[in-house]
């Protein structure tokens, strides 16, 4: 399809809280590859939809295909059922705050449903990065961004780093 712009950091969108998506129709199967497609040529491993500036409660993410193959999912209107207890803290990154990460702690699994592509509900145990993964993105369609999970000394930092390489 296409690559779609990502919006970058401070772009009011990225506060935006994206509302569901009533169907899967073939805009949201379009919609769906060109963020496959922005997201790997980024290269990312997680897009939501509201980074490209749709208001549309999905996101995409492949956290395997930088070590090897292609194993998309796309996430329609997914939700956190439940956290898992214990908790890690992971540098992330963001593809709409580019060059800098953020130590963020998070459950290191979670348990999630989505409907995929062909309308079929899905629920999973995600673990690891995964899991990690699917909660940054998550985030995004909230309206948060990593910034707002950080505490005030860290996103000094960050913002300083962001900054002088903008």
């Amino acid at each position: 399809m296409s690559l779609r712009e990502i919006l970058t950091w401070p772009h009011p969108l990225l506060q935006a809280v994206c509302p569901p998506v009533e169907a899967v129709t073939p805009e949201v199967l379009a919609l769906a590859e060109d963020m496959l497609d922005t997201m790997y040529a980024a290269p990312g491993r997680g897009l939501a939809a509201r980074q490209i500036g749709e208001l549309a409660r999905l996101f995409v993410m492949d956290v395997t295909w930088k070590d090897g193959e292609r194993s998309p999912v796309v996430c329609i209107n997914p939700d956190i059922l439940e956290r898992g207890e214990e908790l890690a803290s992971m540098g992330e990154g963001c593809l709409s705050i580019p060059g800098v990460t953020a130590q963020v702690e998070r459950p290191t699994s979670v348990r999630m449903v989505w409907t995929d592509l062909d309308g079929v509900v899905q629920e999973q145990w995600l673990t690891g990065f995964a899991a990690l993964c699917a909660q940054h993105e998550l985030d995004h369609l909230d309206g948060i961004v990593t910034l707002d999970r950080v505490d005030d000394a860290q996103r000094s930092t960050i913002l300083d780093a962001y900054e002088a390489q903008v």
